[in-house]
């Protein structure tokens, strides 16, 4: 499951188009109030790369980043919260929300918390690295993601399952430099953002089955809420 939790399953998956777009659009809206020009603007570049390599429509895009440069007239005024506490059987949760009501948001995330363990702030925080993630891919065979890490500059990696895309770990102000350098290294960036990575993550073989999948059920409608744009666990792997 990794530092940022992905669901299982079609079904599950947070990652439908509609959702991410959506989610991008706020993520784009946010780095645009810095300028609306990726060339200067390392974080609108970033999301724009990744929008751009989910097949994000250039008209939904374009009008995301004048949006949140304020060049439509349109005000945005969303809010980035941290809800931090446990999921079933005392999995560490961070959830990270870009929201436009934080008087909406509050109490679905207390109603959301009520299978598992709505902390305050700090509670979990402690237990988890601020640091920046990069997914990419081997854009040529015999990529080795080790060596590319090391020499890209990134802190750590945690491979892909079956040559699939691995994590590059970096320091939260390395992010963009690392990201600039895994190219050359043969690997694809396929997104690139700031997160939280578990110190001291639970291995979910210590979970029976039916403990995981209480925890995976819970994980699923916390990232199914529309405000909710990563969620992070304590679990390994």
């Amino acid at each position: 499951m990794g530092a940022q939790w992905k669901a299982k399953g079609k079904e599950l998956a947070a990652n439908a188009k509609g959702k991410l777009f959506g989610r991008l659009a706020k993520d784009i809206m946010i780095a645009a109030r810095s300028g609306a020009d990726p060339a200067s603007n390392s974080r609108l570049r970033l999301v724009v790369e990744q929008a751009r390599k989910v097949s994000m429509p250039k008209e939904t895009l374009e009008r995301a980043i004048k949006k949140g440069a304020g060049l439509t007239g349109e005000s945005v005024n969303f809010e980035h919260v941290i809800y931090e506490g446990f999921a079933p059987h005392r999995v560490a949760v961070m959830v990270e929300c870009l929201t436009d009501n934080v008087n909406r948001t509050a109490p679905e995330m207390r109603v959301l918390f009520r299978k598992g363990q709505l902390g305050t702030s700090g509670s979990v925080s402690w237990d988890f690295d601020h640091v920046g993630m990069i997914e990419a891919e081997p854009a040529v065979a015999g990529a080795d993601p080790e060596l590319a890490a090391i020499e890209a500059g990134a802190q750590d990696f945690e491979p892909g399952e079956e040559g699939g895309p691995a994590t590059f770990i970096t320091d939260p102000t390395d992010l963009d430099l690392v990201s600039r350098a895994l190219p050359a290294h043969g690997f694809t960036v396929l997104s690139a953002k700031l997160g939280y990575k578990p110190k001291n993550p639970i291995d979910p073989a210590s979970l029976s089955a039916a403990d995981l999948e209480e925890v995976e059920a819970f994980l699923a409608a916390i990232d199914g809420n529309d405000d909710v744009q990563n969620v992070y666990v304590g679990l390994a792997g």
